[in-house]
């Protein structure tokens, strides 16, 4: 075969692997209100800035017939791009293979990818839409997910980790998203859960759709498993985007700075009416905060979950800080179990990723009641108290009109080592 040959023999691949499960199985995607997994890469990432590796991986399970089945990619396409300039990596699951299905192979991609991510201590971005384990492969398939969690728990903390969920992801599927930073859902087409459905119903004769047991509002509002809950695929990944504005490429570096035409002496003399002056009226946090950062700019995040606390990423003379404020708009502000541990991990975060941090403080303390005291409200609460001791980075409180009790101490008071 002549070098000419071997090219337009590579080209035919190439060409073959872009086309997934074909055409008929892209189109179904399209009907579902879906994105293909290449149409998501190219959403996600600066434009003809991929590179994909691993085109040309297939499977090697000769059982039930699938020997015969065989499709370029094996349902996941990985490589590296640019968002913002910045690298990042990512994978991309193809539900029009095999239902996206994770086979020994389909791992080994991602494994590789993640490691790659590690080591040259760049964030990697998941976009999930798979069916779960490839069960023909058996518990193969099943070493394959704990091959992935391993990495997650290495990368915690190291590098950032974002995890799209663009489709179903079920059983022990879900374990790395949990992982990860971030998780992002899709109203109406996203779906997490660790027995669907038909399984809930045979147990314990509970009868509930997919939606109502883990859809994106669902996990963004009472679980608090998703962090965002978007109403489009684009819509999600453009927030993907503006989120990795806020992150440093690892923890050993800074978010990247931006130039802003927002003085950083400003004063706002209407901060003065947002506060009332009666300490039992309650009032918007967000308007506090939006008046204080540059250009009024709040990226919040968890944004319906734990409503009595807010959590997210502003910036104040062009750098990135994260931002804890109590929300006295809802239950006063106080503290109860889901806002201790929605604050904890937030903090726990920034510090990992040297991101500073700005506490806007209103609370009446921790919230009384049986439910609280035996769902472990001691606990939980000791989650954010040990976040905010622990973390090293600049932390600065302003208390912007009350602060009581054990929950004067708990958000970063100076005796905690608040700046």
């Amino acid at each position: 075969m002549s070098i000419h040959e071997k090219l337009e023999r590579l080209e035919e691949l190439a060409r073959a692997a872009e086309e997934g499960g074909g055409a008929a199985r892209l189109q179904a995607q399209h009907d579902r209100g879906k994105l293909s997994a290449r149409e998501r890469l190219d959403l996600l990432l600066d434009e003809g800035s991929f590179v994909e590796l691993d085109r040309f991986v297939t499977h090697r399970s000769t059982d039930f017939g699938l020997e015969e089945k065989k499709i370029l990619g094996d349902g996941v396409v990985t490589g590296y791009g640019t968002i913002h300039g910045r690298l990042v990596y990512a994978f991309s699951q193809d539900f029009t293979v095999f239902g996206g299905s994770l086979s020994e192979a389909h791992a080994e991609k991602i494994v590789k990818l993640q490691d790659m991510a590690l080591k040259n201590g760049a964030p990697i971005i998941g976009l999930n839409d798979s069916g779960g384990a490839r069960i023909q492969e058996g518990v193969v398939s099943l070493g394959g997910y704990a091959d992935i969690f391993l990495r997650n728990t290495m990368a915690s903390g190291v590098i950032p980790q974002i995890s799209v969920i663009l489709g179903p992801c079920a059983g022990g599927a879900v374990y790395s998203p949990a992982i990860t930073d971030f998780v992002y859902m899709v109203r109406g087409t996203s779906y997490m859960f660790v027995t669907g459905p038909n399984v809930v119903k045979t147990v314990t004769h509970e009868d509930i759709d997919m939606e109502g047991l883990g859809g994106a509002d669902v996990h963004a509002s009472k679980s608090g498993v998703a962090h965002f809950a978007c109403d489009s695929e684009p819509e999600c990944l453009a927030s993907v985007r503006d989120l990795m504005g806020f992150l440093p490429q690892n923890n050993q570096e800074l978010a990247p700075p931006t130039t802003s035409s927002d003085p950083h002496d400003r004063r706002d003399e209407k901060l003065l009416e947002v506060v009332p002056d009666n300490p039992n009226h309650p009032y918007d946090m967000r308007d506090v905060i939006r008046r204080v950062v540059d250009d009024g700019e709040f990226y919040e995040v968890h944004e319906r979950f734990a409503g009595n606390i807010l959590v997210g990423f502003a910036r104040l003379g062009g750098h990135a800080v994260g931002v804890v404020a109590n929300q006295p708009a809802v239950l006063a502000g106080v503290l109860d179990i889901d806002s201790s541990v929605k604050g904890s991990r937030f903090v726990r975060l920034c510090d990992a990723f040297n991101i500073p941090l700005v506490v806007f403080e209103d609370v009446p303390g921790f919230l009384p009641g049986v439910a609280q005291e035996h769902g472990g409200i001691i606990r939980h609460g000791a989650k954010l108290l040990y976040a905010f001791a622990e973390a090293t980075v600049p932390k600065v409180t302003v208390i912007t009109r009350k602060a009581y009790g054990g929950a004067y101490d708990v958000m970063n008071s100076k005796n905690i080592r608040g700046d």
